[in-house]
């Protein structure tokens, strides 16, 4: 039975040490998480409108080695948008609809799906956080119950039983302290990955419209 309270008092221990690493790890995503849109998404609408119009050019000209050679360039071939316009340019011969589709599975498969595995992570924390400062209460409350029935005729040692029920209530509330940030901040990843998607939409839709305006117009290649 000793062997038991002894396990006890470690994973007492142990209980703030996973707490911190699920902060640290929990935190760790968000950033990779946001780097990540960040590499994938232009900074500003302009910056997008600046590449769609040089993309347009090249278009216009007839010159898809130009586009090609401009979505590969350092400042793009990161970003989503010219990895969909390259694949777009190796398809342009298929009818518009299947570009459309193809490029939209692309991106799905490609960039949301990568993204919303790496922020389900952070969902994994907020909910493990909370059931680890439970698990720490409960142990907690064991090891006060025990320290109950160990004083026997001697009386309960209060800053002994204070201890106990301390870190009984302590590791419930750091859990609550790590999750409760982390909701905040997964709330916001996501949100990041809509305005994510909705870019890509618009910046691809009006790539596509103008290919398929010059394919049926007559223009381009």
């Amino acid at each position: 039975m000793n062997t038991i309270y002894d396990i006890l008092d470690v994973a007492d221990e142990a209980i703030y040490g996973a707490l911190a690493l699920a902060a640290l790890f929990g935190v760790f995503t968000v950033i990779m998480v946001l780097r990540r849109i960040r590499v994938k998404r232009f900074s500003r609408a302009a910056h997008a409108d600046a590449f769609l119009d040089e993309v347009g050019d090249n278009l216009r000209a007839g010159n898809p080695d130009g586009i090609l050679g401009l979505c590969d360039s350092p400042r793009y071939w990161s970003k989503a948008v010219p990895q969909l316009i390259t694949l777009a340019m190796a398809n342009r011969d298929r009818p518009t609809n299947k570009v459309r589709r193809l490029l939209a599975e692309r991106f799905e498969t490609d960039v949301l799906a990568d993204l919303e595995y790496r922020a389900g992570w952070i969902s994994t924390v907020v909910k493990s956080a909370p059931m680890l400062g439970l698990l720490g209460t409960v142990i907690g409350m064991i090891n006060a119950f025990q320290t109950i029935a160990g004083s026997g005729k001697t009386g309960v040692d209060p800053s002994a039983l204070a201890d106990d029920i301390g870190v009984a209530l302590f590791t419930t509330a750091l859990g609550l302290t790590v999750a409760i940030p982390l909701v905040i901040l997964g709330a916001m990843v996501h949100v990041r990955i809509g305005k994510l998607s909705d870019g890509v939409q618009q910046q691809i839709g009006r790539f596509v419209d103008e290919l398929d305006s010059l394919r049926t117009g007559g223009g381009g290649n």
